[in-house]
């Protein structure tokens, strides 16, 4: 389905996995990876089916961040690489596949499987839901071993979730973050044992399935504003959502919670 096999696009009715396919390398990031995820989110956007995304990787390992070995060579100061080179096109493949996860139409599950480390880190907590096995660990190594900024979105959705204090902690010692403490600083929504890691996400992800589109892509985008807008700037941005929300689906809400059965919204987008 998918024009490179680094990245395995899997549905389920109308569930959609997308598997990090580098188990020898620990799911590092290269080009190609990224450019799949895109690709496989591209079929998301354009298959109305589908309601959720998981996020996962496969082997041992979520995301051990960028591959080194596509980056470690020197560069020559009076040799620059070409436009069309793998170096040169890594921001855009990269920052793409994260605007691609970022603006999903569907709400968006990461499972996390093993360690997430640098940009694995990013791409683990741009998922709407973050779920990780008591195994699994979260690390940002830009800094304190590579001498560069975090990326990945990484010094934007680590301090949302954190704050600034524990952000900068994790970002300027790079000490390993267990997925027990990720929980309780409210960095993911759940650790659970490896044994209930599958049972746990696809409890989330049917709840998810049965939710408005509009209403869980609308929620997201006003959550996310909250960080710059005024309680008032709030207060209209809901009421601007509520305009186009209750219309469409508050009544057949309503009367599922008066029946006291569970409401199935329709699959409509936007």
């Amino acid at each position: 389905m998918l024009k490179t096999d680094t990245v395995k696009l899997t549905l389920n009715a109308d569930i959609a996995t997308i598997t990090l396919n580098r188990p020898e390398a620990m799911n590092a990031m290269t080009n190609e990876l990224m450019r799949g995820i895109s690709e496989a989110l591209a079929v998301v956007e354009s298959n109305t089916d589908i309601r959720v995304v998981i996020l996962t990787g496969a082997g041992r390992g979520f995301c051990a961040g960028a591959d080194l070995v596509q980056v470690a060579e020197p560069i020559k100061e009076k040799d620059p690489a070409p436009e069309n080179s793998d170096s040169s096109k890594q921001g855009d493949d990269f920052n793409a596949a994260m605007r691609a996860l970022i603006d999903c139409p569907v709400p968006t599950i990461a499972r996390i499987n093993g360690p997430a480390a640098g940009g694995g880190f990013g791409l683990a907590l741009a998922c709407d839901i973050t779920v990780a096995a008591h195994s699994a660990f979260f690390v940002a190594t830009f800094g304190p071993n590579l001498g560069i900024v975090p990326d990945m979105g990484a010094t934007w959705s680590i301090p949302q979730r954190v704050g600034r204090a524990r952000a900068l902690g994790i970002t300027l010692l790079g000490d390993r973050i267990t997925a027990e403490q990720a929980l309780q600083w409210g960095m993911i929504w759940d650790a659970v044992d490896e044994s209930r890691l599958d049972p746990r996400v696809n409890e989330i992800a049917n709840v998810l399935k049965r939710s408005s589109p509009s209403a869980v892509t609308r929620t997201r985008q006003t959550v996310d504003a909250a960080i710059h807008n005024t309680f008032s700037d709030q207060l209209d941005l809901e009421m601007q959502h509520q305009a186009v929300l209750i219309p469409k689906n508050m009544q057949d809400g309503a009367k599922a919670f008066l029946a006291k059965t569970t409401a199935h919204f329709s699959g409509e987008r936007g």
